[in-house]
């Protein structure tokens, strides 16, 4: 499998299937990993880091077999092929603008990813369409089990996994749910329930996880801290959440239905319209009314379109797939030409 491979699908996660798949995108379990004979990655040389990258990828092929997974050096890849995969949420920010040794190994489907050398030697992550945590996290220790018996982790019997960054010591576990949020967005609800997200001890992130800004009223919700709790609880901590704000967020999606209904059609077929017919749109306008699309799709408005095409457009819409699709490098102004081009024609207006 190449990159440009990936290209001519969207993974599993995104084709809007699942438990409450309209407003739970999707369910990620991550862990992080080190090896004992190995410093961290900050500390580590370039001849280390290399001599890790080599025994990490050989000992993954080899424990996943039966997960046909595909490794890329990101030392070879271009920038904008890194781009890619960071925008598929197959690797991180960090793991994409990094520079050296590092890779990373993805299934066919894209639902599990294994990065080598990013912040630890090792974050393996498997993600689900939907409300699927349990299942998700069950896939993710099968992999680190099989991992672990080619591999010596560095374990601390008082603190448990040892990580490069102190939040992910004791079980390196962070459990997250993606959430399409619009109803309590536009109903003014959405602070007051994250401030009670947060005294849970979980963090909101944006669509790109850690220092990313919510775009397109799409959350990640994840646990903070994973010392001191087990797999278990940590698993529990971000299932005892969701349901809640799923409730809410429907609750916020009748009330407009009910209480202001005009106002709510007026809002998605505009966003229809825009995509439909723009020949000129940033990413950051088309993540608003793609979302408000979607919105209007799980609510019945829009009978002509699929969930699924939508959360395709969500990534395939973004700068660096525009770019590879297209075949070349755009400046700014080119890639908002050639984002809406491709929007209509995926509407099938064009």
């Amino acid at each position: 499998m190449e990159i440009n491979d990936l290209l001519e699908n969207t993974g599993e996660w995104l084709k809007g299937q699942g438990e409450d798949a309209d407003i739970v995108i999707s369910s990620r379990a991550r862990l992080a990993r080190n090896l004992v004979q190995f410093p961290f990655i900050s500390r580590a040389t370039e001849p280390q880091k290399r001599r890790l990258e080599k025994l990490l990828r050989d000992t993954i092929i080899t424990a996943c077999a039966d997960c046909n997974l595909s490794y890329f050096s990101l030392a070879d890849a271009s920038a904008l092929d890194s781009r890619v995969l960071m925008e598929r949420h197959l690797i991180s920010r960090e793991l994409a603008e990094a520079e050296g040794p590092r890779g990373v190994a993805i299934s066919p489907d894209e639902a599990i990813s294994v990065m080598v050398n990013e912040e630890d030697h090792l974050r393996m992550q498997v993600i689900h369409s939907g409300l699927d945590l349990k299942n998700t996290w069950q896939q993710t220790s099968a992999i680190d089990n099989a991992l672990e018996a080619h591999l010596n982790y560095a374990f601390s019997s008082k603190l448990g996994y040892l990580t490069a960054c102190p939040t992910n010591v004791g079980t390196g576990l962070r459990v997250s749910v993606m959430l399409h949020l619009p109803g309590m967005v536009i109903t003014k609800q959405i602070e007051k329930a994250f401030e009670a997200v947060s005294k849970m001890n979980l963090a909101v992130r944006g669509l790109y996880g850690e220092g990313t800004q919510a775009q397109g009223d799409f959350y990640q919700i994840s646990n903070q801290i994973t010392l001191g709790k087990s797999e278990e609880e940590l698993l529990e901590s971000v299932s005892a959440v969701v349901p809640a704000l799923v409730r809410y967020e429907r609750m916020a999606r009748r009330t407009l239905l009910t209480e202001n209904r005009p106002t709510l059609e007026d809002r998605v077929f505009r966003s229809l319209g825009v995509l439909q017919n723009a020949r000129i749109i940033s990413s950051q306008e088309a993540l608003l009314h793609l979302s408000s699309l979607r919105l209007g799709i799980s609510l019945g408005l829009v009978s002509q379109l699929e969930p699924a095409v939508i959360n395709e457009l969500f990534i395939l819409a973004q700068p660096a797939h525009l770019q590879k699709l297209e075949g070349r490098e755009l400046e700014e102004h080119e890639r908002d030409i050639a984002r809406a081009s491709f929007i209509r024609k995926r509407l099938g207006k064009d």
